[in-house]
C-alpha cells in the first residue's frame, strides 16, 4: 500500500529578491542591486514545523516576509494552498521579536483584539481569549498590562493573540531572540507543546542551531548572501527532545557542519 504523502501547504518557486542600491553606495556604480535571495525552491507541508536557519543577514527574514505577503519577490513566486501570495492574509499570522502588544490594553484585551476586529460578540471572544491564556499558562494574568509582564510572558500573550484568530500558518521571526537563555528554553518548550495540540503550520526563523534542532521537523539551512537553501535536514528525533542526548548532539553537529560550509561557498551578491 502506498503511503499518503503530506500535503504541500506552501510552495516556493525559484524566488529571488534584489534590493536596489543608490549610485555610489558601497563604492559601486549605477544600476547595482543587492541580491538578498537567489533561486529559492522549497515545499512546506501542512502541519509542519520548519525552521529557516542561517547567519544574520543571509536573507531568511526576507524570505519569511515574502511568504507572509509583506514583500514581493523580484523573481519567482510563492503559492499557499495553490494560490499566489499577493499580500498578507488574516489566516497567516506573523509573530515578531518585538512582541507588538498594544500597551493600553490588558492581557485579555490584547488576546481579544483580533476577534474584536472580526466583530465576534464580547462574551464569545472573552471566553476564547481565556481558553488561550490557559493554553499558554497565563491564567490569572488577564488584567495585567504589558508593562507589568516579563519578556517571556509578553511573548506568550503574542502567541495567544495569534492563535485567537485560528490561523492556518504562523510565521515567527526570531521571536525568542531577546529573551535570556533559561526563559528562551522555556518558551521553546511551550511552543512545541502548543504546536502539538494545535498542529498549525509554523515557519520559524532563527540563527540558533540548538533552537532549530529542538523545534523543527525539518531545518532549511541557508548560505550567506545571496540567500540560498543549501540543504534541508530532516529531524527524526522524537518529542520531547533531550538537548544533552546522543541523537540531539549528533544532529547539532551535522547542522553546524552544513552551516559552516555555507560560509565557504563563493558568492557574488552585488549585481
Amino acid at each position: 500500500m502506498q503511503e499518503n504523502k503530506p500535503r504541500v501547504k506552501i510552495k516556493v518557486c525559484a524566488v529571488g529578491k534584489k534590493w536596489p542600491l543608490a549610485a555610489g553606495e558601497q563604492g559601486l556604480g549605477e544600476n547595482k542591486s543587492l541580491a538578498a535571495l537567489e533561486a529559492v525552491d522549497l515545499e512546506i507541508y501542512e502541519g509542519e514545523f520548519l525552521c529557516l536557519l542561517g547567519p544574520s543577514g543571509c536573507g531568511k527574514t526576507t524570505l519569511l516576509n515574502i511568504l507572509a505577503g509583506f514583500e514581493r519577490p523580484s523573481s519567482g513566486h510563492v503559492l499557499i494552498d495553490g494560490e499566489a501570495v499577493q499580500k498578507p492574509h488574516p489566516k497567516r499570522i506573523t509573530i515578531f521579536q518585538e512582541y507588538a502588544l498594544l500597551p493600553w490594553r490588558s492581557v485579555l484585551g490584547n488576546v481579544e483584539f483580533g476577534l474584536e476586529m472580526a466583530r465576534v460578540p464580547k462574551k464569545e471572544r472573552q471566553g476564547k481569549a481565556r481558553e488561550l491564556l490557559e493554553l499558554v499558562e497565563l491564567t490569572g494574568a488577564e488584567g495585567m498590562m504589558p508593562r507589568e509582564l516579563s519578556g517571556g510572558m509578553r511573548q506568550r500573550v503574542a502567541v495567544a493573540r495569534s492563535l485567537a484568530v485560528d490561523p492556518d500558518i504562523l510565521f515567527m521571526d526570531e521571536p525568542f531572540g531577546a529573551l535570556d537563555a533559561l526563559t528562551r528554553i522555556r518558551m521553546e518548550e511551550e511552543l512545541v507543546r502548543i504546536w502539538l495540540q494545535k498542529k498549525k503550520t509554523i515557519v520559524f526563523v532563527t540563527h540558533d542551531i540548538d533552537e532549530a534542532v529542538y523545534l523543527a521537523d525539518r531545518i532549511a539551512v541557508f548560505s550567506v548572501l545571496p540567500g540560498r537553501i543549501r540543504e534541508i535536514i530532516p529531524v527524526a528525533a522524537g518529542r520531547p527532545r533531550d538537548r544533552t542526548g546522543y541523537d540531539f548532539v549528533r544532529l547539532r553537529e551535522k547542522v553546524f557542519a552544513s552551516l559552516s560550509l555555507g560560509y565557504k561557498e563563493p558568492v557574488e551578491y552585488y549585481l
